[in-house]
């Protein structure tokens, strides 16, 4: 059927939100994208007169198709190669979503999205839902076809599940840039010890080149470890100028709400690192360098100002 204006208008409406849960169930914008044109797609095809409340509808349909994608998304990431990791958003992304609250805040953080890789699909469904959305038990237990008390019991299990994984600490632009001048000093120092005070006991350092660029699979772990990894990786060499086709320049900013270092080569994007910051020091880099997860950071970036670089890498 045709839409009227007005239907068109009422979807355009629902488009931050539905793209914003989309985002946080897949953990992959380009994917998000594709799941809120299905969605429009039926919207298009529905008898639109006849559905009383929009934005439910909307949801559901959105919400079953990612369930969908994120079942066939585990079969693909089994033979994905090396780690996979979520898409990144910079700092001011629409998609990121509401960012009232402190949970709405963390459900869209990086090292979120990556625990909510753990869970089912259906609490993984029930946990965007209810933290990041602020929807009744009753209206989930209804899109995902459940009882309301089966919403709750999921929704409780995915909360610990995320609970016992993450002692983020959250912080502000300000305190994020300071963090990202520390780290940048001392990797570029040359020395480890530096480093080393910056880091939690039991930190982490990890990449997702999706088989496209080399990153390194397999954590590094322990503060030592991942200081001399840091260390080399800042290290000037022109065996990693010849592999990147030049020396990157490195920005400091925020990607998904956390600290992040993006490094950029002839004004394109080629790498966003995300840091993870508790009380106790930095507990994670995660760094996304696969092209296939960077198209919307590299849109972000040429649409916005971000000033003089902090340094060239090697």
């Amino acid at each position: 059927m045709a839409l009227t204006m007005n239907d068109m208008d009422r979807f355009e409406a629902s488009m931050p939100r539905l793209q914003a849960i989309a985002y946080r169930l897949l953990g992959s914008a380009s994917e998000a994208e594709d799941a809120v044109q299905e969605t429009f797609l039926r919207w298009q095809a529905a008898d639109v007169d006849r559905i009383e409340v929009p934005e439910a509808w909307l949801t559901k349909v959105l919400t079953n198709l990612c369930l969908n994608q994120l079942t066939s998304a585990r079969a693909r990431r089994e033979t994905y190669v090396g780690q996979w990791l979520p898409e990144p958003l910079l700092s001011g992304d629409p998609m990121l979503g509401p960012a009232d609250t402190a949970e709405q805040r963390e459900s869209v953080s990086y090292a979120v999205l990556v625990l909510l890789e753990r869970l089912s699909p259906n609490e993984r469904a029930v946990y965007v839902l209810r933290e990041a959305f602020d929807y009744p038990h009753r209206d989930i237990a209804e899109i995902l076809g459940i009882t309301e008390a089966a919403s709750q019991q999921i929704f409780h299990r995915a909360k610990k599940h995320v609970a016992d994984g993450r002692a983020r600490t959250e912080i502000d632009e300000a305190a994020a840039r300071r963090i990202i001048d520390g780290f940048l000093a001392a990797a570029a120092s040359g020395r480890t010890e530096p480093l080393v005070r910056l880091l939690t006991e039991d930190a982490i350092a990890i990449g997702d080149g999706g088989g496209k660029v080399p990153a390194r699979a397999k954590a590094f772990e322990g503060a030592l470890a991942v200081a001399k990894f840091m260390r080399g990786l800042f290290k000037p060499s022109k065996a990693k100028r010849v592999l990147v086709g030049g020396s990157p320049e490195v920005y400091a900013t925020t990607a998904n709400g956390d600290p992040a270092v993006v490094a950029v080569l002839d004004g394109r994007v080629i790498g966003v690192m995300c840091l993870e910051v508790t009380a106790e020091g930095i507990a994670a880099f995660r760094n996304q360098v696969n092209p296939d997860k960077l198209g919307r950071a590299n849109r972000r970036w040429a649409a916005t100002d971000h000033g003089e670089p902090l340094l060239h890498a090697f």
